[in-house]
């Protein structure tokens, strides 16, 4: 017998919020039967436990486990596999407390409920799980699966698709005027999807950031649009130039250092168009080009679908790719190894030295310059000369060669060698700092070569001279760095391996099956830890409005986190999650209605450095939510409603990063609480005491 309000069933419904399998509603979890094995044992056991009750049905599609009461339903759909939507002919309820067991039929209804998004209600090795996938990303394209509550039954969902002019051909979507009508019919304006920017489009930048594209280099816009990305290299001092058919028809074709082809290929709607500009790209390119396509789905109820995308209202299209599927595309087509930069985003390189320093730079942590702690007349008098030997040490973690420093020859003359003349620095500064820094940066190497495993790992004549003595100094030889790496990386297949790191994390926030790490974070995490998330972020890339890496040590998985208010909402909401499984690189989306109950973050503080701007304004706050007993209770304040609960319960309210009384609240609670608070303060007074007072052994310890 459970009980509705015994501890058993309160974890039952915080497992099933926080399950990964499955599709979570306000009210229930919905799982597929396929998925119940993957379900958490806690929940496997309380379904076997209603499954008896129910006499074991069969033929059953869809398992509801409701959220507020112990209730379990078993749902049919019998042509979950076929329909795209397909309708709910028969539910079994059975209640876990009375062990009533109902049954209705909806066999007969001219207006059932119906489903959508069928593949969250799965697991991603499901059959038909891309199929069903593809299609949630038209719809939602489309703007169909908006207010989502409008749309539960038949009669409704079909009056959606009147209202868009859609209807279905299988899986797909299709618009009912172009139902039979030739491709060669449709005329797309394509020009329209061009836009005016105020800065250089993401892409550029991108390139710009990571000092790819510079003064003095050549750059060529495929697809220039309106030309806003030329205009502005060319201030920075490139030859720069581009083409388009419609802007600019007329210009020619020209080589370039650098080549962007951005966001072109998601508005051509012939696929064999749109193969032909990414290869005519490449032959342009010099060093690199670049390759950008939309990959999150932009809502909005004025599409049309059409082929493998959709017409806006403007009459353009929009092909909306997963981010593997473009990875995979961008390889396919040119046969190449192409490099992600962000989301959507990918750099293809023509030289693998060039490729392979970009791809080791994306695993340098930052550090700082050891700070001068000891007065040292020499080094005073030496200062200047000596700054760039320890800038060169801070950024490669060990003493340059005579060629890799300008400096080197007049060092030389003064101290005989750069080693002599680092000594003096070290005298000056904390020797400890930059033996920190060796490690630091043996780390990073360690990272990368060890991700390398997974595509074309160079040989060692493939690296910049530059990176070839980083090796070298660090390790000895290639070949005992590569083996270092290799070690490293069998470690990750060892789950409980991966746990104890995380649980013994000087950084970010300990959940029961994960760690929570602030983007900002993730460069002074356990060199493991780094090479577990770069397993996600080498082939995937990171999203950029990503600002949380959630590590799962349950799962061989990451999950990068968009809260867009981490930095000014003091319990900020999520807003999306993209969900990466390292088995096979499979990612799954996650958008969180903000008028639906969403996550919240809490204990902020716990998730970045100690240095990080606002930390000292989230650690105030949370030793003041912990001081109020708020933090109590962890899994009751998952949710915006468990938070708001909890506020109310301790006639509390929080403005900006402070918590405060409720001005309504009712005086005698008030009295409570805070009666409560002074007992729960005097405890932890009398335990601090008692911790710090000497023993008797201890006050006799000199005799």
């Amino acid at each position: 017998m459970i009980s509705s309000c015994s501890s058993d069933w309160d974890a039952i419904a915080v497992t099933c919020q926080r399950s990964k399998v499955g599709k979570l509603l306000p009210d229930a979890l919905y799982v597929h039967v396929s998925a119940l094995e993957s379900l958490d044992p806690l929940l496997q056991g309380y379904e076997c436990a209603a499954r008896e009750m129910a006499a074991h049905p069969e033929g059953i599609t869809l398992v509801k486990f409701k959220l507020k009461q112990p209730s379990i339903s078993y749902l049919l759909y019998p042509e979950f596999d076929s329909d795209p939507h397909p309708a709910l002919q028969v539910s079994i309820q059975v209640n876990l407390q009375s062990h009533e067991v109902n049954f209705r039929d909806y066999s007969d209804s001219e207006n059932p409920f119906i489903l959508h998004r069928k593949e969250t209600f799965v697991t991603p090795d499901y059959p038909h799980y891309q199929q069903f996938a593809a299609l949630t990303r038209q719809e939602e394209a489309l703007g169909l699966l908006d207010h989502p509550r409008a749309i539960g039954t038949r009669l409704a969902w079909e009056e959606r698709l009147a209202q868009f002019k859609v209807t279905f051909q299988g899986h797909t979507l299709v618009h009912r005027s172009l139902l039979n009508a030739p491709s060669t019919q449709v005329k797309i304006d394509r020009h329209k999807a061009a836009i005016s920017r105020n800065d250089f489009s993401k892409p550029v930048r991108l390139a710009l950031e990571a000092g790819l594209l510079h003064q003095g280099m050549t750059f060529f816009d495929y697809g220039c649009g309106q030309g806003s990305d030329i205009d502005r290299v060319a201030k920075l001092g490139c030859e720069s130039s581009g083409w388009d058919p419609y802007y600019r028809p007329d210009a020619s074709l020209v080589a370039a250092d650098v080549v962007n082809l951005g966001y072109v290929i998601n508005v051509i709607e012939s696929q064999a168009e749109r193969r032909q500009a990414l290869i005519k790209a490449w032959e342009l390119t010099r060093q690199m080009l670049i390759v950008a396509a939309q990959v999150l789905i932009a809502q909005g109820n004025s599409q049309i679908a059409y082929g493998d995308g959709v017409i806006t209202s403007r009459n353009t299209f929009q092909k909306y790719y997963d981010q593997e599927e473009l990875k995979l595309y961008i390889d396919q087509v040119l046969g190449v190894d192409s490099v992600p930069a962000g989301l959507g985003i990918y750099f293809v390189f023509r030289d693998e030295a060039q490729a392979q320093t970009f791809r080791a730079s994306r695993f340098r942590s930052r550090v700082s310059v050891p700070k001068v702690q000891l007065a040292n007349k020499r080094f005073e008098d030496y200062k200047e000369l000596l700054t760039p030997l320890m800038t060169f040490f801070t950024e490669r973690g060990r003493l340059p060669t005579l060629e890799e420093l300008p400096e080197a020859a007049v060092l030389n003359t003064e101290f005989g060698t750069l080693r002599r003349a680092f000594q003096i620095v070290l005298q000056a500064t904390n020797p400890q700092e930059w033996d920190a820094i060796s490690d630091r940066r043996r780390h990073d190497l360690l990272v990368y070569l060890a991700l390398s495993h997974f595509g074309r790992r160079p040989k060692l004549r493939d690296l910049t001279p530059v990176v070839q003595n980083d090796i070298k100094s660090l390790f000895g030889s290639y070949q005992q760095a590569c083996a270092a790496a290799d070690l490293m990386l069998m470690s990750l297949g060892n789950l409980n391996v991966i746990a104890e790191r995380c649980k013994q994390s000087a950084i970010g926030q300990k959940r029961p099956n994960s760690l929570w790490v602030h983007i900002s974070a993730i460069e002074v995490l356990d060199p493991l830890l780094r090479l577990y998330e770069g397993c996600a972020s080498r082939t995937i890339g990171r999203p950029q409005e990503a600002n949380v890496v959630k590590f799962h040590f349950r799962q061989p998985r990451i999950s990068y986190l968009f809260y867009p208010d981490f930095d000014t909402d003091p319990h900020p909401a999520l807003h999306t999650s993209m969900q990466i499984d390292l088995r096979d690189l499979h990612v799954h989306y996650r958008d969180y209605d903000p008028d639906d109950n969403p996550p919240l973050l809490h204990q902020k503080d716990l998730m970045v450095t100690a240095d990080y701007p606002l930390y000292e304004k989230f650690a105030k706050l949370t030793r003041q939510e912990t001081d109020w007993g708020l933090l109590d209770d962890l899994g009751a304040i998952y949710d915006r409603q468990g938070w708001q609960k909890c506020l109310e319960e301790h006639c509390a309210e929080v403005k900006g990063h402070r918590v405060v009384w409720r001005k309504d609240a009712d005086p005698y609670q008030v009295k409570l609480v805070k009666s409560r608070r002074q007992q729960r303060i005097s405890c932890i007074a009398l335990k601090e005491n008692h911790q710090t007072k000497p023993s008797n052994l201890d006050s006799h310890s000199s005799l």
